[in-house]
């Protein structure tokens, strides 16, 4: 019997159907080819299925008006703008003039999606019209509503971000982080209820996390606000997109813009930050332009070097009086001398820090650099918080902070890559939440985690370099100095008698051939 072949997944075949694009757009165009088409199809699919609702109710004379889409959280398409259409002229010459047309009408008839949609897009990019309509096809096979249990196209999503971060390699790829990290910020600091920020958010991914931790615990994300902020507006339209494919509702901004030159939420306190700001970045403006900007009161002027104490001072202005943050900078971060030291030391002293946790390397797909996991919180005093049916008792943790090494942890993913997996973030989180709490059994723990003292810290001279506080394990020198020298004396009494056989050997060769040796 023939071995039966593994059906390949939607996620899949719309990747071969992109490589296909190959020799008429750019690999790093992919994405908002391929995802734009998707949300296309994805609008259209639901609004096909409400219109079908709307006259099942009788109500057949609302089915062109917008607002009979909108309340229900559906976008309105005019006929023009809807996937049968396309589908019906994708062999046609102008297709791509269509597909703009069609994504110029959906933004205008549906205000959630301003400035969210590729303007004349696929019209610029002069597509090989037989690729593009191949695409159309495969795209035209699946069903987004099939599976309502499933979010088939936030998992489309999803893996095709990670895969063009994949493809595009080092230096690109960065609107991406990869999702066990963000799963274990939001594990970390339970964004359950309130505001939610993220200053350099991307395509969105800790957003839709966060959402999803809502989710999980029960909880309604109608209590939850997110605020956003990104620099690159190709990226900005993608997490706008994200978030209307999710049916999320965010504010990104008027615009994509610099945080820190054009900061769009001037006022905002947030309850949780999650981010992934860019690393060391440098030509950040901030010795000229930023010197007086209110974000860095109460510290000293931004370091010179690169913007990573930018960001932190940038969150730290943006958090509530109960506010928790959960971010990634790179490992230099922690000991910088300089400004980056008399800022991390008022940040220690004003009791913030409360977890650093180092990662592995090879997570990334942008860089291979070792990271690191900072949680900020600004109430890092005794009191009691519900998650869903879950109460915590919070303990006093105002002169303490909890170093985590996770160098050690991790599965295989992608052949070269690290991840963590579900049970891994649920027991590092665990670690973590009950180091937090009252009368929960924490211990410090070899090469893993340790509990340190403001005094602690402040004797390493206030380095947040988790080594220098987690105990590490010479197994060297739990061995016995007599066991060892025995091992090294039957090795070398070997290594003696090998050594006098073979200088026998060669005498006895030279005797003979009538060469005696004598020695």
């Amino acid at each position: 019997m023939a071995k039966q072949q593994k059906q390949k997944s939607i996620e899949e075949t719309l990747w071969d159907s992109a490589n296909k694009l190959r020799g008429s757009v750019e690999p790093a165009e992919y994405k908002h080819v391929v995802l734009g088409l998707i949300f296309l199809k994805f609008a259209s699919d639901k609004f096909e299925e409400h219109r079908k609702a709307l006259i099942a109710k009788g109500q057949e004379k609302y089915i062109e008006m917008p607002d009979f889409y909108n309340m229900a959280n559906v976008f309105y398409l005019d006929e023009e703008s809807r996937w049968s259409y396309i589908i019906k002229n994708a062999k046609q010459d102008d297709i791509s003039l269509k597909i703009d047309t069609a994504l110029h009408n959906i933004e205008k008839n549906n205000k959630a999606l301003k400035g969210a949609l590729p303007d004349n897009y696929f019209s610029r990019l002069g597509l090989d019209v037989s690729k593009l309509a191949s695409l159309l096809d495969t795209i035209n096979d699946i069903d987004t509503l099939h599976d309502k249990a499933q979010d088939i196209v936030g998992k489309v999503y999803e893996y095709f971000l990670s895969k063009f971060a994949l493809a595009e390699g080092k230096g690109k790829g960065e609107f991406y982080t990869p999702k066990s990290i963000v799963n274990l910020i939001a594990e970390m600091i339970e964004p359950y209820k309130g505001i939610i920020y993220d200053p350099a958010c991307g395509s969105g991914g800790m957003f839709v996390q966060s959402i999803k931790f809502i989710e999980a615990h029960h909880g309604n994300k109608k209590e939850i606000s997110i605020y956003g902020q990104e620099y690159t507006n190709t990226t900005y339209k993608l997490a706008k997109m994200n978030l209307a494919i999710r049916g999320i509702t965010g504010d990104l901004g008027e615009k994509a813009a610099d945080t820190f030159a054009d900061d769009q939420h001037k006022d905002l306190k947030a309850d949780y930050i999650m981010a992934n700001p860019p690393f060391n970045q440098k030509d950040w403006r901030a010795e000229n332009e930023l010197v007086d900007d209110p974000r860095w009161m109460g510290y000293d002027v931004p370091p010179k070097s690169n913007a990573n104490y930018g960001w932190i001072l940038n969150m730290v202005a943006k958090l509530s009086d109960n506010g928790v943050a959960g971010f990634i900078l790179a490992n230099g971060a922690l000991s910088g001398g300089g400004e980056e030291y008399k800022i991390r030391r008022k940040l220690i002293e004003n009791n913030l820090v409360e977890a650093i946790v180092v990662l592995p390397q090879d997570m990334f797909y942008t860089t291979n650099i070792s990271v690191t996991i900072w949680i900020l919180n600004k109430n890092k005093k005794a009191y009691i918080r519900k998650i869903g049916d879950e109460q915590r008792n919070y303990r006093s943790r105002e002169k303490e902070i909890l170093f985590m090494d996770l160098r050690q942890i991790g599965v295989p993913f992608e052949k070269k890559f690290i991840q963590f997996s579900e049970n891994q973030i649920k027991d590092i989180a665990n670690t973590y939440h009950n180091w937090q709490q009252e009368n929960i059994n924490y211990e410090d723990i070899p090469e893993y985690c340790y509990s340190a003292s403001f005094e602690e810290v402040e004797k390493k001279d206030f380095s947040l370099v988790p080594s220098k506080y987690i105990e590490f394990i010479n197994r060297d020198e739990n061995i016995a100095f007599d066991e060892k020298m025995k091992g090294l004396q039957e090795e070398f009494v070997e290594l003696l008698k090998a050594e006098a056989q073979s200088k026998n050997d060669l005498l006895k060769v030279f005797e003979e051939l009538g060469y005696k040796i004598t020695i």
